[in-house]
């Protein structure tokens, strides 16, 4: 009887300290301590794991395990890391594992971060990844990288996560000898990350980053929307189209475009931008039909055309060199769907314990890829200053209904309200609400989650607001993130986008 109860007070210590985990209404609270771990290939030089370990003492990691292995033993290394950390029997605030290898040996890290996403002492905490490449002539090469990040933190303790790396992001491309690779991220935070507690004191006081985009140039936007058999469709393509012109983009819109229709209607999108007489400042490309789990779209004829082919085309024009270039992608990306996790707990004591909502198993994972193949990559330069957000997480269904679809809906009531504010942090926001709703499915009894996922290569921090006019929402100068409405099973009807019917955004 003592174990049960010592077991299920150490659940009952799991629920509460998720549920605090994003308490600030969006920032991560990381009172609990913290974990990380380096996995080295045998070949991987001490000086780049010295400048390593001073990289993680400045992210605020004071003790790292360091450890050994070919690149095939880092899943094992891997799995024995979390259950040391399940088997310690508290909450980790916050989990950091970096990997250094040669880059054609980095090839699978979705397996690496399913295997952390397994860690019940990390649910409901931000989980990182961090990938490096120990190639001699690497870009950008691994030690630069790494000085350029502790380097920051220093002088920007008050900085998120993502606006250092989005920072250094910049550094590097800059500083490449090559100059042909950018860093990429790839997150499904639900919130903004201060690894250093001045994070949380000082950001007002001391200000944001001053390395922002310049929108003052042309702003265009593309929609391209499958209406036919999508219920809800025409519900997105109005919000949307509403949001991108109060923010100054001249808009060009097309329904049931079939798969060559998508090919063509980028291309003359494309042709009008090299013949804009003026800079261009950003461009946003909307993407709605039903997906697959190859990332290919299904036009309104049922023919496929891959969707990450019409961003690599779209961002290799010259007009939009150094630009930022928005793709929502709100399509199936798979056919699994998230049941969520959440504590294990004998149903006996579910009476006197409150559980905690279940959280998307994707959900508050940040991969970052400075140079490696496989997974997130370091884009070449034509692709940099990019930013991609699908609506699911890759392998799961997308989902729509009669009212639309919380992704879209979502991202459109959040970036009204706060169109000052950088659209990476904005974007946790949005995670961090469409993570909170339960979907019913039009083929399954239980509660389904959704996760969306952010890909960026930015390496500006871009704000959408129109310069020199009141945007909504403006007058009160605060962050989402901290006067964020209320979510989650208990709000009220108008608190957030109900779905009736959903239906998944996937190819028959």
């Amino acid at each position: 009887m003592a174990f049960l109860v010592a077991g299920t007070l150490r659940v009952a210590a799991h629920m509460a300290d998720a549920q605090d985990s994003l308490a600030r209404k969006g920032t991560y609270s990381l009172r609990a301590p913290r974990a990380a771990l380096t996995i080295c290939s045998p070949e991987v030089p001490d000086s780049t794991v010295a400048i390593l370990e001073a990289t993680l003492q400045a992210l605020g990691f004071h003790s790292c395990q360091r450890r050994e292995a070919s690149a095939q033993g880092f899943l094992g290394e891997l799995a024995r890391f979390r259950e040391q950390l399940d088997a310690q029997g508290g909450p980790v605030s916050c989990a950091l594992v970096a990997l250094v290898a040669p880059r054609e040996q980095l090839r699978r890290p979705q397996l690496l971060v399913r295997e952390l996403s397994r860690c019940e002492a990390l649910q409901g905490h931000p989980k990182i990844l961090l990938l490096l490449s120990s190639a001699p002539r690497a870009a950008p090469e691994p030690g630069a990288f790494l000085t350029g990040l502790r380097e920051l933190c220093g002088r920007c303790p008050h900085w998120s996560l993502l606006q250092l790396l989005t920072e250094v992001f910049g550094l590097a491309s800059r500083e490449s000898c090559r100059a042909s690779y950018c860093p990429v991220l790839r997150s499904s935070l639900r919130g903004t990350l201060f690894l250093q507690e001045a994070g949380l004191w000082d950001q007002e006081q001391e200000g944001s980053p001053g390395a922002q985009y310049d929108l003052s140039g042309a702003r265009a936007a593309l929609i391209l929307a499958v209406l036919r058999e999508r219920p809800g469709a025409q519900r997105d393509v109005e919000a949307l189209r509403g949001l991108c012109e109060s923010l100054g983009f001249q808009t060009v819109l097309r329904t049931d475009p079939t798969a060559q229709d998508f090919q063509e209607e980028l291309a003359q999108f494309r042709e009008r931008l090299h013949t804009c007489r003026g800079p261009v400042g950003c461009v946003l490309v909307a993407l709605m039909a039903h997906g697959g789990p190859r990332g290919q779209l299904l036009g309104a004829d049922g023919e496929e055309v891959q969707s990450e082919a019409l961003v690599r085309r779209l961002s290799r024009c010259r007009a939009l060199r150094g630009c930022p270039k928005i793709f929502l992608l709100q399509a199936c990306r798979g056919g699994h769907r998230d049941a969520g996790m959440g504590p294990a707990v004998s149903p006996r004591f579910w009476r006197w314990l409150r559980p905690s909502p279940p959280t998307p198993s994707h959900a508050d994972v940040l991969q970052i890829c400075a140079d490696a193949p496989g997974g997130p990559t370091p884009e070449s330069l034509d692709l940099a200053d990019v930013l991609r957000v699908y609506a699911a997480t890759e392998g799961y269904v997308a989902y729509r209904g009669e009212r639309g679809s919380d992704f879209i809906q979502t991202l459109v009531e959040v970036v009204r309200a706060y169109p000052g504010e950088d659209l990476l942090e904005l974007l946790a926001e949005v995670s961090r609400q469409v993570c909170a709703l339960d979907v019913l499915g039009p083929d399954c009894s239980e509660p389904r989650k959704a996760c969306p996922e952010v890909r960026s290569s930015l390496r500006r921090r871009l704000c959408l607001s129109r310069a020199g006019v009141a945007a909504p929402g403006c007058a009160n100068s605060g962050s989402p993130l901290t006067h964020s409405r209320p979510v989650g099973r208990g709000a009220s009807p108008s608190d957030l986008v109900q779905v009736s019917n959903p239906q998944p955004d996937a190819g028959s």
